[in-house]
């Protein structure tokens, strides 16, 4: 009978660790511990990578003599600029916050049971992943814009004139980039989370 009850279910009797979520299902622990831990490593990849995107952006400046008048170049000269640092920085202080509630999640055991908190979760990981990545489209516009130039607006290159300017504003992009797939892969484990305390609907009332 054990073994009947085993097969219905899907799992071992007995010599399978589960990780229960209400009346939805269950999850084997191993796996359990592999999306939190992944979970973990991409929130703080995020937190990591768009804090250094910010800095790079926040330091980056060079300053050149043109016809007798200096000019400074800085990232404040370009609305893209200035927004891929604002998302950025939200990035990572909210990377930050959600790394902190998965390291407590795992040290105390606790499983994520609550639907509206997982919708909560869910909801706030698609518009920052949604948001980087707007922020990193719009930055790599206007970077290839002052690598290359527009002839059809007859908007001069600027790149070779501030060349350390946008090689570092090069890095901090591409450190954007990585920030936000990052924040891409976390709205996926976010949706798993998520979608899973649904389960196959067995027990529900």
């Amino acid at each position: 009978m054990s073994h009947g009850g085993g097969a219905d279910n899907g799992v071992s009797p007995g010599n399978v660790p589960v990780c229960y979520y209400g009346a939805a299902g269950r999850v084997p622990a191993a796996l359990e511990r592999r999306v939190r831990a992944a979970e973990l490593f991409m929130r703080c990849a995020a937190c990591g990578l768009a804090v250094l995107a910010a800095a790079l952006l926040g330091a980056d400046r060079q300053t050149r003599t043109i016809f007798a008048v200096e000019k400074t170049a800085r990232f404040t000269d370009m609305q893209s600029l200035v927004f891929l640092v604002i998302a950025n920085g939200m990035a990572a202080c909210y990377s930050l916050l959600q790394g902190a509630r998965c390291l407590v999640s795992i040290l105390t055991g606790g499983v994520l049971i609550n639907r509206p908190m997982a919708w909560a979760i869910f909801s706030c990981d698609q518009v920052m992943a949604y948001f980087t990545i707007s922020a990193v489209a719009v930055a790599m516009e206007a970077a290839m814009i002052g690598k290359y130039g527009s002839q059809q607006f007859q908007w001069m290159k600027t790149c070779h004139l501030y060349k350390r300017f946008c090689a570092q504003a090069g890095g901090a992009v591409a450190c954007a980039v990585a920030a936000s797939l990052s924040m891409v892969g976390i709205s996926l484990v976010s949706a798993f989370n998520l979608f899973r305390l649904y389960g196959s609907g067995k027990g529900r009332k």
